[in-house]
């Protein structure tokens, strides 16, 4: 049986520049679009696709109510940017939710083609995991359902620990995605006096990098069924105008559902993933409209959106939610939003010379330099493990590590750390052998390094301090991965830490 490498992509992104026009307003937001795209207007339903950068350019945009905009995703799964020189105006509905995972055994339609299939994640975002495939003799390494893809994708439902039996009920079902919160643990975990074992947390509430949620955990299989897959992460976007921003309407980035079981002999359900992300920044926002980014849930005897985990207790399934973020030199938005928005100050749409890392080969054979997620590398079926896998860096000092994980389609999580990078800070490179599964699996990558800030360095320590809550800031932690870009920790010296996304860091001069 050959093996696939599934590498998520790494998002790379460029700003455009706006064409300055004589007449025109003098707005204090930049959203950086060159208007290239002509004014979205849309009367009907409409599903627009995504070019490659994920950038969209337009003059204003105006979605009215009654219409829905959707978008088909790069090859690439970058979030959205819908840009606008000039007024936004959504009184309709923009979808980015993550795909519920497709109905098994007798549910829905019936058809059997699709059992176990996974929800996809919004763009941005990150697919549910598979269901564990149906085994007459519940063997563990055959009916594990496959963890949810992304940095805080859930588990895959399975046989329960410390002596619970493979008959119990409440490890059948996956763990939900993880992403504004930690994922709120299986009660499998409750049951069977397991450790606690659920999906964290990433990202920061300033959404650079923009990064959608990740997708639930697939349930177990059963005797005559697969387990059903578990749902996708909410997609990611940002509105940003160079002028007023009005929203009456929608903006729903909430993470999908675990897909509905039924028949005799079924398995475990699926976990709903995690909410997405929605950064909205213009010259003023207003408007009473609702921005969604709220977990997925599971789909129990046929009724969906149950145990949906918004209360955080052990019998939940469902995923975190999302982050939402509103940014504007004038707010009066009074809408309803799930979770709460977090209000912060115009920062800039991109910027640019943040560290990185890609997953350069995979057993000698090159990946993409644009990876799609799906069949990047193919190996041949004689490949004997482990497999040597390489990695590229930017930005990064050398003498880090590099924590790989792989995601099988089916079974546990594995993860390896490489030795030590080499190179030069600008460009350096490591490699780590690990052991591939049969089947198709993801591969997922992160390398975390400490800066420790120079004490005669007043000024920029002096800048850190602000970010830091006016603390005195000793070290700052960078973490890069494959995608979700990189993020800082800001380390004071009382023991604090702040999380926050690299991009901040560097607008107040650090480099590390």
């Amino acid at each position: 049986m050959k093996k696939h490498a599934f590498l998520p992509s790494r998002i790379s992104l460029a700003a455009a520049l706006v064409a300055a026009l004589a007449c025109a307003p003098a707005w204090a937001v930049d959203s950086g679009s060159t208007g290239a795209d002509g004014a979205l207007n849309p009367t009907v339903n409409t599903e627009i696709a995504l070019p490659p950068s994920g950038i969209l350019n337009y003059t204003t945009i105006n979605i009215p109510a009654g219409v829905t905009v959707k978008f088909k995703p790069n090859a690439a799964n970058t979030p959205v940017y819908l840009l606008a020189s000039g007024d936004v105006t959504i009184a309709g509905t923009i979808d980015v939710r993550g795909g519920d995972a497709a109905p098994t055994g007798t549910d829905g339609d019936g058809a059997q083609g699709d059992d176990g299939v996974p929800g996809a994640g919004g763009p941005g975002g990150f697919s549910g995991g598979r269901g564990g495939r149906d085994d007459a003799a519940q063997r563990p390494a055959v009916i594990r359902g496959g963890a949810g893809l992304g940095p805080g994708g859930g588990l895959g439902g399975v046989e329960g620990g410390d002596g619970c039996t493979t008959t119990g009920y409440w490890h059948y079902i996956g763990a939900g995605g993880a992403y504004g919160k930690d994922a709120y643990p299986s009660n499998a975990v409750a049951y069977c006096n397991a450790s606690v074992t659920h999906a964290v947390a990433y990202g920061s509430d300033l959404l650079q990098p923009l990064v959608g949620g990740s997708g639930g955990g697939g349930g177990r299989g059963g005797t005559n069924y697969p387990g059903s897959g578990g749902g996708g992460g909410g997609g990611a976007i940002l509105v940003a105008s160079s002028g007023t921003l009005t929203l009456t309407g929608t903006i729903d980035a909430t993470g999908g559902d675990g897909g509905g079981l039924a028949g005799t002999g079924i398995g475990g359900r699926g976990a709903g993933g995690a909410g997405g992300a929605i950064r909205l920044l213009a010259t003023t926002v207003a408007g009473n409209g609702k921005l969604y980014a709220a977990g997925g849930c599971i789909n129990a005897n046929g009724n969906r959106r149950q145990s949906c985990g918004s209360d955080g207790s052990y019998n939940q399934y469902g995923g975190s939610i999302g982050r939402i973020r509103i940014e504007g030199d004038s707010i009066t938005y009074n809408g309803t939003t799930t979770p709460t928005y977090v209000h912060g100050d115009v920062g800039p749409v991109f910027i640019a010379g943040a560290p990185t890392l890609r997953i350069a080969s995979v057993a000698g054979q090159a990946v993409p330099a644009v990876p799609t997620g799906s069949n990047d590398v193919t190996l041949p079926a004689a490949t004997t493990d482990p497999v040597a896998v390489t990695f590229e860096t930017t930005n990064v000092p050398v003498g880090n590590t590099v924590q790989l994980r792989v995601v099988p389609a089916y079974g546990t999580t594995t993860e390896a750390i490489s030795p030590a990078i080499t190179g030069s800070t600008a460009a350096g490179t490591a490699s780590v052998s690990v052991t591939l599964p049969q089947g198709p699996s993801t591969l997922q990558a992160t390398t975390t390094y400490t800066v420790v800030v120079a004490a005669e360095d007043h000024a920029l320590l002096e800048k850190l301090s602000r970010l830091a809550q006016n603390e005195s800031v000793h070290k700052v932690e960078v973490t890069v991965a494959l995608q979700g870009g990189a993020r800082a920790r800001l380390i004071t010296d009382s023991g604090k830490a702040f999380e926050m996304p690299y991009e901040a860091l560097s607008a107040v001069g650090f480099k590390g």
